[in-house]
């Protein structure tokens, strides 16, 4: 589990370019294999969890998902947008996650009551709980612990997702819609290029930021998160990118 789970996060960027592109996101298995795996490219929680959990149920895991609530919008309350997946290992529950993109975990955390710190790299997390069995992920950033997303023990199945995919690709107020996000969990450095802005997130909590025009955009893409883009794909998003000034 470890090790399939830290080969994904590692080797698939986060990114929503269909969503800008106007494409369905499809959430079948072999149509995310195809796109994933084979054609090299990134995805967002629907699509990269859904690949995850086949490919550990593939291996003989016990997988069940869960709805999550971002909170990294401060006091904001938010609909359930997020996929996770809790994994049964000899009667113990583990969260995984390869697709909350920069801040995400690169290993399962567990579900232990209470929750442990977890130090992966650079980066630590834990799993605390309020009330009426909610779970809150946490990262320690700059020595003040952040929440990241709250989920309840209610289980989703594939078909929940497929709503929760139509919401987040298709919805004016979807945070996805008519503006670039690519990210990636790096090992030490989390980057993350949202519309025009590249971000550099530091373990002690510095952040360092650049302007990103049309001319940088597909360099970028490649040297800070290792994604190409076919010819014709490329050329639409520096249209896209380029149509913002």
């Amino acid at each position: 589990m470890f090790a399939v789970h830290r080969a994904h996060t590692g080797a698939i960027t986060f990114e929503s370019l269909d969503v800008l592109f106007g494409r369905p996101v499809a959430l079948d298995v072999h149509a995310l294999e195809d796109k994933l795996v084979h054609a090299g490219r990134g995805g967002y929680c629907y699509e990269q969890n859904s690949l995850l959990a086949a490919a550990l149920e593939r291996l003989g895991f016990e997988v069940s998902g869960r709805g999550a609530r971002n909170r990294t919008r401060g006091d904001v309350l938010t609909p359930v947008t997020h996929a996770v997946l809790v994994v049964t290992v000899e009667g113990q529950p583990w969260l995984c996650d390869a697709g909350f993109g920069y801040q995400g975990t690169r290993e399962p955390v567990p579900l232990a009551r209470p929750g442990p710190e977890v130090r992966q790299g650079e980066w630590t997390y834990r799993v605390r709980e309020e009330e009426d069995g909610v779970l809150v992920l946490c990262l320690l950033r700059g020595g003040t612990w952040r929440d990241l997303y709250a989920f309840s023990p209610q289980r989703y199945h594939p078909v929940d997702y497929v709503l929760l995919n139509h919401y987040s690709s298709t919805h004016p107020r979807s945070a996805f819609i008519g503006r670039v996000i690519v990210q990636h969990p790096g090992e030490d450095v989390r980057r993350t290029l949202v519309g025009r802005e590249l971000s550099r997130l530091h373990p002690d909590g510095r952040v360092d930021r650049q302007l990103v025009g049309p001319r940088e955009l597909l360099e970028v893409l490649d040297g800070e998160f290792g994604l190409r883009l076919p010819d014709r794909d490329a050329a639409e998003l520096v249209r896209i990118h380029r149509a913002g000034d």
